[in-house]
């Protein structure tokens, strides 16, 4: 199968695996080379996203079970298109305890159970018990809404134990002797212990997805755990179902590298990228059985050759301007050690009790040098300068920890260190939930900045060093995804697009905020312009889109308000700051003028950005539904149904007009887009000869600045960047591009 491209589909209950198929024929006109989907193993019910697998053995029935996806490949390759289906090997989803056998085996038979050493518990902390989280309130304030069931059942043969729509087995045999009705001697014989909901963020035994308590850490080390964890997958692979993986968080695994090794020779070598998370400078292993990333690091790099540079110390006065804050760096800091200190303690704690002695102060300077970490993990023994690096920017900051510190070095830097492989276990969670999910929504500069894989401190790249970045993928990652919109993205490749245009506009902007902000204010004048920027990215928006993105975007902020503890009075103040959007008509008729000043450089900078993605290095990927123009912001506003049946249609018009010489309008129908998608998505699939090489070209003339040019073998890309200051300056004028001779087919 031609690898030239993917197409991401996100497949959910309500856009199932035949539905998916209907959209193949689409997809092949388009010009797209594989379809690229999302988790298809038994997930939870309801699941949207799929990432919360309770069954590896069977594809989810909601999404149209095995007979589904036997169509679908039917369906696929009949158009002559690849597979790539994304894969969950971290974590096993547990909130209902029934829906997963093997977690409701291990909650019945305790270490006794054939599958528990299948979760990475802890069973000395909880002394022999598997700690739950779910109680509102302390045991016994409400031990008497839990009721014992006693009746066996074929799934339960000692009972079960209900509290609300909560049911957990119980151990067989627990209730002999025992009156039923006696809940606190039923509960002592089990091997799980309920607690109070709070108490997740001190008491839990078990590694988590991040801080997510329904998502249980599975250990894929142990090759039975493995070979059960694959047993459909490898099934998909052996019976040519699939032609690629793409590894969901493998950071979270005890060891990525081993575990990308064992899959290689489980599947034969097939194609698998994997969800690596790189920091600015950061390479992905060499050493690593991949093909590469799943693109974040590409979107980085385009991003930011469309910042204007000469931006940045109006945003930094702006910034100012409304009340400033501590530096990036300090936000980074102040956001991570929270997480440390909050929801990521229990596995702070385990850290601490898997050193081989005791070191005091061990768990605040564990959590100081996790929150100095400079990037998502190292790999031992590879990777120990992050160490050392982490711990003089620790002790920099935390003097008194320094004697801690050195002690727990030798500890944190030996592979063989139980301490050393959890710990760069956990400094994944304290980057992810500190960074991307806190201080995204705290730092608001310019939004655009704030994205997955991005430092914010990165503010622009010049053409020269994104050519160099280019041809290191070129030479290094050739089969790397690149990316502009993923399922994850804080902001769609169009609402970046639109952002971006602020480095070109920032004092236009702060006369904005700064009028905006005399009508009406949250009272944290950073987290207004976060979402002053979400209404001009997105505008024209629904309130109940805004709204929905305010609160979340506040709560995770975890500033003034947050998810275990809203403040009903901050949270006023930020639904009436969009209420204001739509009931006064000043504010309304500001923010339109200024996000209609946008839209036309916005066009542009997003065109300029999908055609520097798919004529570049690697493999590009295409979003679902991104192939117009699409203004979304974080999940679950990015998880929307699209309509493909507009986008068919659409392309078929845009075909039949082509073909008589007329192109589409730079508008808000995202026609355009279309046609930068279609015509190099096919260039790519239909002429790979073009596109072996990564040569950047030269572009001469007063507007030189405005142009980021390359070959790629045989197919020239040029594209447009700060869009503003070409139209200020009245154009290209005498510009150029200078390239050998010959005749030229423009492919749009």
């Amino acid at each position: 199968m031609n690898l030239s491209s993917t197409y991401r589909l996100q497949v959910t209950p309500q856009f199932d695996l035949d539905a998916a198929a209907e959209v193949v024929p689409y997809l092949r006109e388009l010009g797209v080379g594989w379809v690229y989907l999302s988790p298809l193993l038994q997930a939870a019910e309801g699941s949207s996203h799929g990432y919360d697998v309770v069954d590896p053995s069977r594809i989810d029935r909601a999404r149209g079970g095995p007979e589904a996806f036997a169509r679908f490949v039917q369906a696929a390759r009949a158009e002559g298109l690849g597979i790539l289906v994304d894969i969950v090997p971290n974590h096993m989803g547990i909130a209902t305890p029934a829906e997963n056998r093997w977690w409701w085996d291990v909650l019945t038979h305790g270490r006794d159970s054939v599958h528990a050493d299948a979760f990475d518990i802890d069973w000395e902390a909880g002394e022999g018990k598997v700690t739950l989280t779910f109680l509102g309130g302390e045991l016994a304030e409400v031990i008497d809404d839990i009721v014992i069931d006693p009746a066996p059942t074929p799934d339960a043969p000692g009972g079960v134990a209900r509290y609300g729509d909560h049911v957990l087995p119980l151990a067989p045999g627990s209730l002999e002797g025992l009156d039923p009705a006696d809940t606190a001697a039923v509960l002592e014989r089990q091997h799980w212990r309920p607690l109070f909901w709070r108490r997740e963020t001190t008491d839990l035994n078990y590694r988590r997805f991040f801080v997510i308590t329904s998502l249980a850490g599975v250990r894929v080390e142990r090759p039975e755990v493995f070979a059960r964890a694959h047993e459909e997958i490898l099934r998909w692979v052996r019976e040519g179902l699939v032609d690629g993986l793409r590894i969901d968080h493998p950071d979270g695994l005890a060891d990525p590298g081993g575990y990308l090794a064992d899959l290689a020779r489980a599947t034969g070598g097939l194609f698998v990228l994997v969800e690596k998370i790189l920091e600015h400078g950061e390479d992905l292993p060499a050493w690593w059985e991949t093909d590469g990333t799943t693109g974040y690091d590409a979107l980085g790099q385009i991003e930011r050759v469309l910042i204007d540079p000469e931006g940045r110390a109006a945003l930094d006065a702006l910034d100012a301007q409304v009340g400033g804050g501590p530096a990036y760096a300090d936000v980074v800091h102040d956001a991570k050690r929270a997480v440390a200190d909050g929801a990521l303690t229990p596995e702070i704690r385990r850290l601490a009790r898997a050193l081989p002695e005791p070191v005091p102060e061990a768990e605040d300077a564990l959590a100081e040098l996790l929150t100095a970490y400079p990037v998502y993990r190292s790999y031992l023994p590879a990777g120990r300068q992050h160490l050392e690096d982490a711990a003089v920017a620790a002790m920099g900051r935390r003097p008194d920890l320094a004697d801690a510190i050195r002690r727990l070095l030798p500890v944190l830097s030996a592979p063989h260190q139980e301490a050393a492989r959890r710990f760069q276990q956990t400094a994944g969670p304290v980057m992810a939930k500190g960074v991307e999910d806190t201080t995204f929504y705290r730092y608001s500069r310019l939004g655009s900045l704030t994205e997955v894989g991005g430092d914010a401190a990165q503010f622009s790249s010049t053409p020269e060093a994104f050519h160099r970045a280019l041809q290191a993928r070129q030479a290094a990652w050739p089969a790397a995804m690149t990316a502009l919109t993923t399922h994850d993205t804080k902001r769609s490749e169009d609402v970046r697009a639109r952002l971006d245009v602020l480095s070109e506009l920032p004092d236009e902007w702060a006369r904005l905020v700064a009028a905006l902000q005399a009508r009406t204010t949250t009272g944290d004048g950073r987290f207004d312009v976060l979402l002053w920027q979400a209404v001009v990215g997105i505008w024209p928006a629904s309130r109940e889109r805004l709204h929905e993105y305010a609160l979340k975007a506040a709560r995770e902020a975890a500033l003034h308000t947050g998810w275990w503890d809203p403040d009903e009075t901050f949270e006023a103040g930020v639904r009436a700051l969009i209420d204001a959007v739509f009931d006064d008509a000043d504010t309304r008729e500001a923010l339109g003028r200024f996000a209609a000043r946008l839209e036309p450089f916005g066009w542009s900078n997003a065109l300029s950005a999908k055609l520097l993605q798919l004529a570049g290095p690697g493999v590009p990927d295409v979003y679902q539904g991104t192939e117009l123009w699409a203004l979304s912001l974080v999940d679950p506003d990015n998880r929307r149904p699209v309509d493909f049946a507009a986008r068919r249609r659409a392309l078929a018009d845009l075909d039949s007009t082509a073909a008589h010489g007329v192109l589409p309008p730079v508008d808000d129908t995202g026609r355009a887009k279309l046609l930068v998608t279609s015509r190099t998505l096919r260039a790519r699939r239909d002429r790979p000869e073009l596109f072996t090489r990564y040569t950047p070209m030269t572009v001469a003339g007063a507007a030189a600045a405005h142009a980021v040019a390359f070959d790629r073998g045989g197919a020239l890309a040029v594209a447009t960047r700060l869009p503003v200051g070409l139209a200020a300056r009245g154009g290209w004028d005498d510009t150029v591009l200078l390239r050998h001779s010959g005749p030229t087919v423009d492919a749009f």
